[in-house]
């Protein structure tokens, strides 16, 4: 789990699935929430609470896992809406390690 960087992303809707296969994560702030998008090994998508941790201090999941980005894309997380639902409402932000930020 990186950290979420300081300076947002200049990203549209069309790129954000490539951005997601390219870098693997990606924060992404609506409202007052902020949410981890991130792969799961290579293997899965899932979405993560940043303002609640497990026992493990790692981000709590708020989506199911499903196989593929566009599957992730469509999944209804963000209070019943889905990532393209709230796009425009939303600000993202790289995943940057924390050595770099």
């Amino acid at each position: 789990m990186g950290k979420k960087a300081s300076e947002a992303l200049d990203i549209n809707y069309d790129d954000l699935a490539e951005y997601l296969h390219v870098n693997h994560s990606v924060y992404m702030k609506v409202g007052s929430d902020v949410y981890y998008l991130t792969d799961v090994n290579y293997e899965a998508w899932r979405a993560q609470d940043t303002s609640r941790r497990n026992s493990k201090n790692h981000f709590v999941d708020c989506s199911e896992l499903v196989s593929t980005v566009s599957e992730f894309l469509a999944l209804p997380f963000v209070h019943g809406k889905t990532i393209k639902d709230v796009f425009d409402q939303a600000t993202f932000y790289a995943s940057v390690d924390g050595k770099k930020e």
